[in-house]
């Protein structure tokens, strides 16, 4: 008996086994785009409007439709702007959401109130098989990341004979790889599956942590950490693109911010497993404690690769996923439709020209990549500004200053959440912004004075995560904003984050020498302007996405038109006024 084999695996076994992530397409019975059902358009009742000067908002029955653009979309409101209140540009879904269904939000639920049962079990097991998930991920990628500072400290400086500038070259060939080995992801992200290449990373990116527990030069090291910064180097992008895939606008900075808490865990439990496998395992089987810290962190990154391959579920029109139900796909797909955002087409190619056009030409590729630079720029935290100033004290013992400097991640994720959910729950993604730069601009002004009283100085280092607290918002914006082309957004995505790290690798060196802390008056100095700008940048970007929603709205099921100008007004409002017009005239006239 012989079995038909695709590659490795036979095709029969691939077939059965549920287990295995395999490619599925399922077939939407309720398609109806055929000749057969197509729908004669003049076969729809003509709409009966009636028009009011003191009425600005117009709604249709459900059954009216508008053909633009060589598509139809169901127009479910007329919206008059002759008197539209100046504050309305401050309302991001003006044009994204009819007045019927936007009053009926309410902020403090966690899902909206129009989702169906079905929609709402899919959000469950998508925030387990790919929120709760990121946010292991990203732990697991910090320990790997924030564990060269910890071996340092803790005897691989002596053992490898490391002087002068070696701990920061080291830190900068991270740097290096994980910036250069972005590039090749703006391709990679539309072409393969991510329940593929997101583990391999992790594969790579844990063997390579391992390995480097045998360095005993700092040439090997040096090059151990450019492997792990190029494997790590997708990661972050990686699942911020997948959540936009997913989950509609309203719904995705919640899930960036739960995912942006493992970077928070990863800095408060690197240096606690650091310590731990210092007292415990230094010098079991001729290991130190530094070396011992590069097994236990690839230990516990290689299962997660491996879980990765079988849980992550690609994209809803490229799915693998064995969580899923044929259902809950189409399901998702249907979601992403009516949202406007768009799937891969498979007959453009990633070099085309027109596609390149689109992106050099458009404001979004300027505008977010500024917005990038400034976000990298505007928070303390990565300077070890904080745990300096701790040191400088010279009150606290070693343990003490290790659990202290734990209490800033843990504030964190505090802001992180309030942050993110505000965003979401009050439909106000510049909202949240400016507060948290706000706030995050007065810890920093009150640092750069720095004769202040310690307790104000406390103050202000509980703030300093406010400036990245804001990180899953502006990705989770991105999504909204490109959200029509999948090409697009994969693109501005990496050159966002590959930009942002570039700048603020140079300009760190320049704002956080060493040997000006713990005062660091330039640092704490450019950490506010940064904050500024970024809350300038984020008006600028309000300005072009509300015009460009505002074109869109039809998409959305809104007629945005002004009657005050003519502009855009539908032809149907034009003949019955003019019908009113003329009965008007016709009465004057008849009477005279």
């Amino acid at each position: 008996m012989t079995s038909q084999k695709k590659g490795f695996w036979p095709a029969r076994l691939l077939e059965e086994q549920w287990w295995w992530p395999t490619l599925r397409n399922p077939v939407d019975p309720n398609d109806t785009c055929t000749e057969e059902n197509s729908i004669d358009e003049s076969s729809e009742p003509k709409e009966k409007a009636i028009i009011s000067a003191n009425i600005e908002v117009k709604e249709v029955d459900s059954g009216n439709t508008h053909y633009a653009d060589d598509m139809k979309h169901e127009i479910v409101e007329y919206r008059d702007e002759a008197n539209r209140p100046w504050y309305k540009f401050f309302d991001e879904y003006e044009y994204r959401i009819p007045k019927k269904v936007s009053s009926g939000h309410r902020w403090y639920h966690w899902f909206d109130e129009n989702d169906t049962p079905a929609e709402r079990k899919l959000i469950l097991k998508l925030d387990i098989i790919l929120c709760f998930f990121s946010v292991v991920v990203y732990w697991v990628k910090y320990l790997d990341q924030s564990n060269l500072n910890n071996a340092y400290v803790n005897g691989m400086k002596t053992t490898l004979d490391m002087k002068g500038n070696d701990l920061v070259i080291t830190q900068a060939m991270y740097t290096a790889g994980s910036i250069i080995f972005q590039i090749p992801f703006m391709y990679i992200f539309c072409k393969y599956p991510s329940h593929k290449f997101l583990p391999l990373m992790d594969l790579g990116w844990g063997l390579f942590t391992l390995v480097t527990y045998r360095s005993n030069s700092t040439a090997q090291l040096k090059g151990f950490r450019f492997m792990v910064g190029v494997f790590e180097s997708a990661v972050y992008p990686a699942f911020h693109y997948l959540f936009g895939s997913w989950y509609k606008p309203s719904e995705i900075n919640r899930r960036g911010g739960i995912y942006y808490f493992g970077q928070m865990l990863g800095v408060i439990t690197a240096g606690l497993l650091q310590s731990a496998a210092h007292r415990n395992l230094d010098g079991v089987n001729g290991l130190e404690g530094w070396r011992w810290m590069f097994i236990i962190d690839a230990v516990i990154t290689l299962p997660v690769a491996v879980i990765g391959f079988f849980l992550l579920p690609g994209t809803p029109s490229q799915c693998y996923s064995i969580v899923l139900t044929d259902e809950e796909i189409l399901l998702a797909r249907k979601r992403m439709r009516e949202n406007n955002v768009g799937e891969v087409d498979p007959t453009s190619a990633f070099f085309d020209k027109k596609l390149w056009k689109k992106i050099v030409t458009s404001w979004q590729i300027y505008a977010l990549v500024l917005w990038e630079i400034f976000l990298w720029n505007n928070s303390n935290s990565s300077s070890g500004s904080y745990i300096l100033w701790l040191k400088s004290l010279d009150r606290f013992s070693p343990g003490r200053l290790q659990n202290i400097s734990a209490i800033t991640p843990a504030f964190g994720i505090l802001w992180i959440f309030l942050i993110c959910f505000y965003a979401d729950l009050f439909r106000s993604r510049w909202q949240a912004i400016t507060i948290a730069q706000m706030l995050n601009i007065i810890g920093n002004v009150i640092l750069a004075v720095w004769y202040v009283p310690e307790h104000a100085k406390w103050f202000a280092f509980m703030l300093q995560y406010f400036g990245w607290a804001i990180a899953p918002v502006l990705y989770g914006w991105h999504n909204d904003i490109n959200r029509h082309d999948a090409r697009v957004r994969a693109v501005i995505g990496v050159v966002m984050n590959m930009l942002g790290q570039t700048f603020a690798a140079w300009i760190s060196v320049l704002v956080w020498k060493t040997v000006e802390a713990p005062r660091y008056l330039k640092g704490y100095s450019w950490t506010a302007v940064s904050a500024f700008c970024l809350i300038l940048t984020t008006f600028v970007i309000l300005f072009f996405y509300k015009r460009d929603e505002r074109r869109k709205a039809r998409e959305n099921g809104i007629y945005v038109y002004n009657s005050r100008t003519g502009e855009n007004m539908p032809e149907i409002f034009k003949e019955i006024e003019n019908e009113l017009a003329f009965k008007s005239f016709a009465s004057v006239d008849k009477s005279s």
